[in-house]
């Protein structure tokens, strides 16, 4: 048995495969480990089986593990009947050792929509019934949808719709989205046997509306799709039947559910034969007895000869639909019980025996087929299914009613509520106008302050800016003096570097912002007034190759001094013979909190290690605003000097 269940794994992992990638099911480190199929996912497939069989020996708590394997009982029965059993089997075993009743009875629930599929109804209405004393309400809604399968299949239409409609107050009860429409579902199919084709849409379509607003795209909505088509099918209307059914089919070949996939082929088997699609109609026969095959269910199978036997009937091949529709009828006994299609099997056997002119074979069938319809279309089902449609309208009017009358007194209690809340809201639109009143008054007097406080910034800076000019203008008198050039190179980087402070309290009066200067409009500043003190405008480019940004006061000097002493440190000492040269500022924002700053240029370069030109005090100088500023340095000694600075910032934007 364990290589027979190997090889159908093998067969259906060939079969379904998938460029799906499926997810890890289970995540034992939180408290609801299970991510259960159609409920936390869609990804349903061999796979998905397979893992929650390699799951079951990890889990050591029992309820979950009871979950896990009668989902795999449950999915399996999608499949094949006899891998579903064995799962099912193993469920029963371990909750009657664990002396578990409630998960006793949820296998039974399993165990009795597996039998009824293996024809063995008698079983299975007993397993069913004795799982009703142990479940909880919950349960007893899809309990009572599997009793009336039984009821259907044994063609006790009446019994069956009482299960359905059991079911639907259940659903209604509970708010159970699932129940409700698997009962109007249930109630869809019987009326459609009944020949109440309008009426059977109309439950079908309501039956899908209930599924897709809970957002349960299962097998039972793949059913009711199937169902939907038959009942359009039914009333001639075969492209909407058409659409269902490819639906129907999407969905049952994603997700292999193989006993739906049967049912519809066996359906479109008809309706191409309505459109005069035979080789269609053939190629949806020869699908459905191969699902059939892969299901193991007999059920299935006898449906699957008898749509293609009726369908040779079409065709005028009378010896091929008898061959047919007699192994139809031979799958089905001697337990079959459903007498709506064995008697629809007898019908299309007389009629091929007929046209044959095998006339006492079509008169004994023709019996058999008279015998069967009145055992299913009795004027007391037909009755009771009548009846319970009429306590069932008369139980949604008075329904209706009741909740109009709740409405109007919402309604009324909903007026008092508004008119109170009317009053409230005036008495606080009063205090907010009060309190918005008070606050504009508020507001006026803090921005005349501000206004008083920002000319005064603006003034100090603009005072800061005129000392610091006087300081480089008697820098430029002392100069002036001086006979020697390398004194005269000191001060005129002394004058450089005042200037490079006294553009940024230029910038903080002249412009909006009083606390940050955009850096790019700075640099530029400064560059063409450093060019300018050594004459070099022609020869050498400066480019600034950064987006503007905003720094605060304390930031922008010490940068302001660093790419001062570069830029004096490239003219005096990198293009030497005047050669012309190009200088590179960049300076970029890494993240909220770091800035990196580059300055190269393309002049002769240096060694590294080799000792600093001049007094070295530029060096020492900008050694000492980086350590200020948080920050790194590293020189590149390429055709050319690179600098690369990294910064610690706070509110750089």
């Amino acid at each position: 048995m364990i290589l027979k269940k190997q090889i159908i794994l093998a067969f259906f992992s060939l079969l379904l495969a998938s460029p799906l990638t499926y997810g890890q099911i289970f995540d034992f480190s939180k408290p609801d480990p299970y991510k259960k199929v159609f409920v936390k996912t869609d990804n349903f497939g061999v796979s998905y089986l397979q893992e929650l069989e390699n799951a079951l020996a990890k889990i050591d708590r029992d309820s979950l593990k009871f979950e896990v394997l009668n989902d795999l009982a449950y999915y399996w029965h999608t499949r094949n009947l006899g891998t579903a059993l064995e799962f099912t089997k193993k469920g029963l075993e371990l909750t009657s050792e664990k002396n578990n009743s409630l998960w006793h009875g949820r296998f039974q629930i399993t165990e009795g929509s597996i039998l009824l599929r293996q024809e063995k109804l008698d079983l299975a209405e007993a397993v069913l019934k004795e799982a009703k004393t142990k479940v909880k309400e919950s349960d007893l809604a899809f309990l009572n949808t599997q009793l009336g399968y039984v009821y259907e299949r044994r063609g006790q239409l009446g019994k069956a719709a009482d299960y359905a409609l059991e079911s639907l107050s259940l659903g209604e009860k509970l708010n159970d989205k699932k129940a409700i429409g698997l009962a109007y579902s249930d109630l869809s199919n019987l009326l459609w046997k009944q020949g109440k084709f309008e009426e059977g849409l109309d439950y079908g379509l309501k039956s899908l509306s209930f599924f897709e607003e809970g957002n349960t795209i299962d097998l039972d909505y793949d059913f009711t799709l199937y169902v939907v088509g038959n009942n359009y099918l039914s009333l001639q209307q075969y492209d909407k039947a058409m659409e269902y059914y490819e639906h129907s089919i999407e969905i049952g070949e994603r997700y292999g559910f193989y006993n739906n996939l049967s049912d519809v082929y066996i359906s479109l088997v008809d309706l191409n034969v309505y459109l005069n699609h035979f080789s269609e109609a053939e190629a949806a026969g020869k699908n459905a007895i191969k699902y059939a095959y892969l299901l193991d269910n007999a059920f299935m199978l006898m449906r699957s000869y008898l749509a293609v036997g009726e369908l040779q009937n079409q065709n005028e091949n009378y010896p091929a639909a008898i061959e047919n529709i007699q192994k139809s009828i031979e799958v089905a006994t001697p337990n079959f019980g459903d007498g709506f299609f064995l008697s629809k099997a007898y019908k299309s056997l007389g009629q091929a025996y007929a046209e044959n002119e095998q006339f006492e074979d079509a008169f004994h069938s023709i019996n058999k087929y008279d015998s069967l319809n009145s055992i299913v279309f009795t004027a007391e089902a037909d009755q009771r299914i009548s009846q319970l449609q009429t306590e069932f309208n008369v139980t949604q009017k008075e329904n209706t009613i009741q909740l109009q009358k709740t409405e109007l007194l919402q309604q009324q209690t909903n007026q008092n509520l508004i008119s109170l809340i009317a009053g409230l809201l005036f008495l606080m639109l009063l205090v907010l106008f009060i309190s918005f009143s008070n606050n504009r008054k508020k507001n006026k007097l803090l921005k005349i302050k501000n206004k008083e406080k920002e000319f005064l910034l603006k003034e100090i800076h603009h005072r800061v800016k005129n000392n610091l000019e006087v300081v480089s203008s008697l820098l430029a008198l002392q100069t002036a003096q001086i006979k020697d050039p390398n004194i005269i190179s000191a001060m005129k980087e002394s004058q450089n570097r005042v200037y490079s402070m006294s553009i940024i309290h230029q910038r903080l009066y002249q412009n909006e912002y009083l606390s940050s200067i955009e850096m790019k409009d700075y640099f530029i500043n400064l560059g063409s007034h450093i060019l300018d003190s050594f004459g070099e405008e022609e020869r050498i480019k400066i480019h600034y190759e950064m987006p503007e940004l905003h720094l605060d006061v304390d930031t922008a000097v010490p940068l302001g001094l660093i790419v001062n002493e570069l830029l004096t440190n490239s003219l005096k000492y990198a293009f030497p013979n005047k050669k012309a040269g190009e200088i590179t500022i960049d300076l970029d924002k890494i993240s909220d909190h770091e800035i990196q700053l580059l300055v190269m240029d393309n002049g002769i370069g240096q060694t590294e290690g080799e000792p600093a030109k001049g007094t070295g005090f530029g060096k020492n100088l900008i050694d000492l605003l980086t350590r200020q500023l948080d920050g790194t340095m590293k020189v590149i000694y390429t055709p050319g000097t690179q600098y690369f600075f990294n910064f610690k910032v706070d509110g750089s934007s």
